[in-house]
């Protein structure tokens, strides 16, 4: 037995609703289409001290694309080998930050094509330093640098632009003023208490600007410092004041920032016993385990703030 499906589009599907059907029918959902990690160095050499910036960039296209999926008819695809060679001929005029770059790429897509009535374009940008060559910075020699790798997503929806910056891979570690207690204990439970324990955790964290307006690269250096200055000053309870700690200290000092997401895992370190040898353990020899872990994650937000679920659309779990 044969089923026959019609479709039948509507005006509807220009402006991302995607098509209807007759009841009963099945209908194009939700979609966006694009070139992903398009790996970009730029090296601008327009002196003999060189300058090095090292993106890994995503483009995906939002808008009229009900032809394609329903019909076959690629009127409406920009090629995804397009958007790649875009890339790489905006980097020719270099990158600046990755934010910005990002939005020049909105802008372009969406100015360019009718049917493009948005997207999300994300990056992730790597450090690099100078190589230190008889007691001077070298000017073309350079070594990976960075302690994390940092993040930028730009979603564009019709005129609007969500602008969300970020950093993963971001490990930090206390020795002391931090512990664990007064949690709940049933017959599963066999950790101990401890006033006075390592905390440990690899930052992931996501922040979206209430405009454009902004200097990126200013912003983010101070973002990170700040991260790293909660981190270290109060006694942590638990991770999660730490993270609220971390988040509450970038709201305070940046109101271009709207809310910051994390992820950060509990990097557990077990005291070893030492018995057993005939020696004693006053919290200096460690177990650091890699799994199973703790995973804590939040949103620090500001009182009253409406959400944009749009700018987060695309961006698994918290960060």
């Amino acid at each position: 037995m044969t089923n026959t499906l019609i479709h039948t589009i509507t005006d509807d599907s220009a402006a991302g609703g995607g098509a209807t059907a007759a009841a009963g029918g099945i209908v194009l959902g939700a979609n966006q289409y694009g070139k992903a990690e398009v790996r970009v160095v730029k090296v601008t050499r327009d002196t003999d001290r060189h300058e090095i910036e090292d993106l890994n960039v995503t483009s995906q296209l939002r808008g009229d694309f009900a032809g394609a999926h329903l019909d076959g008819d690629n009127s409406h695809v920009v090629a995804t080998d397009t958007q790649k060679n875009t890339i790489f001929a905006f980097a020719r005029e270099g990158v600046g930050s990755p934010e910005s770059f990002l939005l020049r790429l909105a802008d372009h897509f969406t100015g360019a094509f009718d049917w493009v009535s948005g997207g999300r374009w994300e990056a992730e940008s790597y450090a690099w330093q100078r190589i230190e060559a008889h007691g001077a910075p070298h000017d073309h020699s350079f070594v990976r640098s960075g302690q994390e790798v940092r993040t930028a997503v730009v979603v564009a929806d019709g005129a609007e632009r969500h602008v969300i910056a970020g950093l993963k891979e971001l490990t930090v570690l206390k020795t002391t003023q931090s512990g664990f207690e007064g949690f709940p204990r049933d017959r599963y439970t066999t950790l101990q208490e401890t006033s006075d324990r390592i905390l440990a955790t690899d930052v992931a964290a996501r922040w979206r600007y209430t405009g454009v307006d902004v200097d990126f690269n200013a912003a983010y250096e101070s973002v990170r410092a700040l991260l790293l200055e909660a981190f270290t000053e109060k006694y942590s309870a638990a991770l999660q004041a730490t993270l609220f700690d971390m988040g509450s200290r970038v709201l305070e000092r940046h109101p271009e920032i709207a809310e910051i997401r994390f992820s950060m895992p509990n990097k557990h370190h077990f005291l070893v016993d030492l018995g057993p040898f005939g020696l004693d353990n006053p919290n200096e020899v460690f177990f650091a385990a890699d799994r199973p872990y703790g995973l804590i994650e939040a949103t620090v937000t500001r009182e009253g703030l409406d959400p944009v679920p749009a700018a987060w659309n695309g961006i698994a779990g918290f960060c």
